[in-house]
């Protein structure tokens, strides 16, 4: 018999899904937008006000202030918003989506909630593995005997949230769930894999 008999792995994808790059991406250059027309608009005020001190005699007295009026500020920035409110809102807002667009790049950077499943018969063990958060729990690394496992259930909730989760019972009413967050399995995928598997453990399988 072929390791393929006595070892099944199942990856599990975290956050590195190419939803989350694809929306981590347009919120930073959406968020970076934002925050340019925000400062855009406070330069430009800051212009105005110096372009009202340049036309003060006494300001024009200074040697060299308008050598650095003109080249400093002057040209600097374009008409765009008002300050207040709107560009002091845009920076609010692009300061806020900056910060969600670094969070998310650093949770795929981590992979939160990756790993793999793992049910190896030449060994008799279950090993569940999954990447956490920086810290203690970076590394999530269970194991458990085959013989512990009573049965696969399957768990479908339709709806506008609709969720699909395999769970491994262990004796003793325990469970634990085994399929990834946040990218649900279809219908036609969750019961391929649930049969599979437990016809691979040799348990009952319950929920479909």
């Amino acid at each position: 018999m072929n390791q393929e008999n006595f070892i099944r792995r199942y990856f599990i994808v975290g956050e590195r899904r190419f939803s989350n790059y694809w929306w981590a991406t347009l919120i930073f250059i959406g968020s970076v937008g934002f925050l340019f027309t925000g400062v855009s608009s406070y330069l430009n005020m800051v212009n105005f006000s110096i372009s009202f001190l340049s036309n003060n005699e006494i300001f024009n007295s200074i040697p060299g202030f308008n050598f650095i009026f003109q080249n400093m500020f002057h040209n600097s920035t374009t008409e765009t918003i008002n300050f207040f409110p709107q560009g002091l809102l845009m920076c609010f807002y692009g300061s806020l989506g900056f910060l969600l667009s670094l969070y998310w790049w650093f949770l795929i950077f981590w992979n939160v909630g990756g790993g793999f499943n793992e049910f190896n018969k030449k060994e008799n063990f279950i090993r569940i593995f999954r990447w956490g958060y920086p810290g203690k729990n970076r590394k999530i690394d269970l194991y458990y005997t085959l013989k512990e496992v009573e049965s696969i259930r399957v768990e479908i909730q339709q709806g506008l949230d609709s969720q699909r989760t395999i769970f491994l019972k262990f004796k003793g009413n325990r469970e634990i769930p085994i399929t990834g967050i946040g990218q649900p399995l279809t219908l036609q995928e969750i019961e391929k894999q649930a049969s599979e598997l437990a016809n691979f453990l040799q348990v009952s399988l319950e929920g479909l």
